[in-house]
């Protein structure tokens, strides 16, 4: 059972995502709140799997929070939930930690799967999201050549990222010890420039598409 946390200013929006997770059984509402500061006291307290995000709150602002509450609690995965493909919010929200952005008119059973992704660890952004946020990972790759300096290796690391793999899977699939991988993942996003796994994953996944 994955524990979810609601954070957004709308009342009525707040209420109706609340009851579509809690349909699912796998999923339990363990609380709400409708301002950065009510979240900020209260998501330490009840320790939820996952936080769901509005990006823009009355009294600052979803990445913001992403970054304050991972800070106090690693393991909390956050979803970003948002009306607007703003692409600097998106980029912000992955600095800060953010497992996933997704657009608020997504479908109910799309939200809810978009939650259990999150919440098993997984990297997610919806179509136009991730449409946004590859046009910016495109322009940066054109100019800085990211791959320009990794090896065959590496390269493949870069891929199996974008599956989504963990650490563990990774060493089964490469025939590697878990900590090489952990040491050849800090290694590699060192060379990307990066500082989040989730970063990498997204840059993978556009060069999937290329």
């Amino acid at each position: 059972m994955l524990r979810v946390f609601l954070v957004d200013d709308h009342e009525v929006v707040r209420r109706g995502v609340a009851d579509m997770l809690e349909e699912d059984e796998g999923l339990c509402v363990v609380g709400q709140a409708a301002t950065f500061s009510q979240a900020l006291a209260r998501i330490p307290a009840l320790r939820p799997d996952v936080a769901v995000l509005d990006v823009r709150l009355p009294d600052g602002n979803g990445v913001e929070l992403a970054r304050e509450l991972r800070s106090k609690i690693p393991e909390l995965k956050c979803l970003m939930l948002t009306s607007y493909t703003d692409e600097q919010a998106m980029l912000d929200a992955i600095m800060a930690g953010a497992s996933g952005f997704v657009i608020k008119d997504i479908r109910g059973m799309d939200l809810v799967a978009a939650v259990k992704e999150v919440g098993l660890g997984r990297s997610l952004l919806d179509a136009r999201a991730a449409a946004t946020l590859m046009a910016k990972f495109r322009d940066d790759a054109v100019k800085k050549g990211p791959l320009a300096g990794l090896s065959e290796q590496e390269r493949t690391l870069l891929e199996l990222i974008g599956e989504g793999l963990t650490n563990r899977q990774i060493a089964e699939r490469m025939f590697l010890a878990e900590k090489t991988v952990k040491n050849y993942v800090s290694r590699l996003l060192t060379k990307l420039g990066m500082q989040r796994r989730t970063q990498a994953a997204v840059l993978a996944t556009e060069l999937r598409r290329q």
